[in-house]
């Protein structure tokens, strides 16, 4: 494997920002020092100019495969999402079949094995039906990132919503449990009352069929469940202030149990942009009304909301263009998801450490990711390469999604994902790609 020298760059890593050299021997970070003048030879990176960031780790992403290859792969979407700087990804159990027994999850780590260019990890799905195959995952708990629990019926026949399974689960999982948290029977009354108008309904009626209510009142449950049990309860995508009430800042990261997760469209979009993006931006849970967005900057910023990432969900753009009750639920950004925090980041709504923190440093620490995550001697080397100063617009032409569009195309970011390096190997560099090395699986340290 080649060794790498990076030279004068400035690393954002753990609260703070440095300019100094950093070595890469094999897979990992050997040394880190002011100057470094290695014994042996070295590819340098002149680094003058750029920023070192700790890999994206996207804890929430559906990458379609097996099943649904017509809209994505894990070959494809690791590789848009490397292209975005995303080291790591751990992925959704909604695939067909949907991943409920312990041999369809091996499958999709085996698969991964051969073709992702990222690391990575699969959730246990889990059904009103599986409790028994799921919590075999506790005795593979440093190997599986964790079990996912549909809470609404987000996609396909993954709905769990028998109260007696549900306290099983939580009550018996070793695991960390993620939750898809919205309240069936409070979104189909939502749906009833506006079918009941007789109109056509829109995308802009998605965040009223799936409002604040069934999301608050579903995450409030999930929290009830993980305080009984003292479970490792991780929430996803919240999307609305009423829910930031259930989430605290007073201890320290690693000493939470229950954690909140926001998403990147759920920080940048609002309702308001239905009007122009209708079911490209319909999603599960719902964008929602502008308050909610600054609610969850702040929550963001006061450490209510522990960390960021995609939910990653390509569809066609024929199963986007028809009326609204047709349309998938669900939007593909992780080729972009760093590229629109560092917007915030020139906006000065948010620092680069605490994107690191957010979108790195936490989800390792959450997770209990083993070696990966921060930029330390003798961690992996993965590593990303932020040109702060180039801009970079969405195209067509750039999109590495299969399915081929993003509802930012046209908008222009105000920095340039430089390399990304995966264990070591400079996989993207300068709109150019080494292939011949795949990611790794993702190994936890838990007792």
């Amino acid at each position: 494997m080649q060794k790498y020298l990076f030279k004068n760059i400035q690393i954002v890593n753990e609260g703070k920002t440095q300019t100094a050299d950093v070595l890469i021997n094999g897979e990992r970070i050997e040394k880190i020092a002011a100057s470094i003048t290695p014994s042996f030879t070295v590819t340098e990176i002149n680094g003058e100019g750029k920023f070192l960031l700790p890999g994206v780790i996207d804890n929430h992403v559906h990458f379609r495969e097996p099943g649904l290859l017509k809209k994505g792969s894990i070959y494809t979407e690791s590789k848009a999402a490397v292209a975005g700087g995303v080291t790591s990804f751990m992925d959704m159990p909604n695939t067909i079949p949907p991943t409920f027994t312990q041999a369809l999850l091996d499958e999709k780590f085996s698969l991964a094995s051969n073709t992702s260019l990222a690391n990575y990890s699969f959730y246990m799905g889990t059904s009103n039906e599986n409790a028994d195959e799921a919590l075999k995952t506790n005795d593979k708990k440093n190997e599986v990132c964790g079990i996912k629990i549909f809470m609404g019926s987000s996609t396909g026949n993954l709905l769990l919503d028998n109260p007696v399974t549900l306290d099983r689960l939580f009550r018996e999982s070793e695991m960390l449990i993620a939750t898809h948290c919205e309240d069936e029977k409070i979104m189909q009354q939502n749906y009833a009352k506006l079918k009941a108008e007789g109109r056509v309904l829109t995308a802009a009626d998605h965040p009223i069929i799936k409002d604040d209510i069934a999301c608050f009142e579903s995450s409030l449950v999930a929290i009830q469940l993980a305080k009984r049990h003292n479970s490792r309860l991780h929430i996803l995508h919240i999307t609305t202030e009423k829910e930031l009430q259930l989430f605290s800042n007073w201890m320290p990261l690693k000493e939470k149990l229950i954690t909140a997760e926001a998403c990147v469209h759920h920080l940048h979009f609002t309702s308001d942009d239905y009007a122009s993006l209708g079911n490209k931006i319909k999603c599960n849970p719902a964008i929602k009304a502008p308050h909610n967005k600054i609610a969850l900057w702040q929550a963001v910023l006061d450490d209510r909301i522990d960390s960021i990432s995609t939910d990653h969900a390509p569809h066609l753009l024929e199963e986007k263009n028809v009326p609204y009750e047709q349309a998938h639920g669900g939007v593909p950004f992780v080729q972009h998801s760093l590229l629109m925090i560092l917007h915030y980041v020139k906006e000065g709504k948010i620092s680069l450490e605490k994107v690191v923190e957010k979108m790195s440093h936490a989800i390792a620490d959450i997770y209990q990711i083993k070696d990966r995550g921060f930029i330390r001697e003798g961690y992996y080397a993965d590593l990303v390469v932020v040109d702060m100063q180039t801009p970079y617009t969405v195209s067509t032409g750039n999109i590495l999604y299969k399915c081929g569009w993003s509802p930012l195309e046209g908008f222009t970011f105000p920095a340039t994902i430089k390399n990304t390096f995966v264990n070591g190997t400079m996989v993207y560099g300068n709109n150019s790609w080494d292939e011949s090395v795949k990611g790794k699986r993702l190994l936890f340290d838990r007792k």
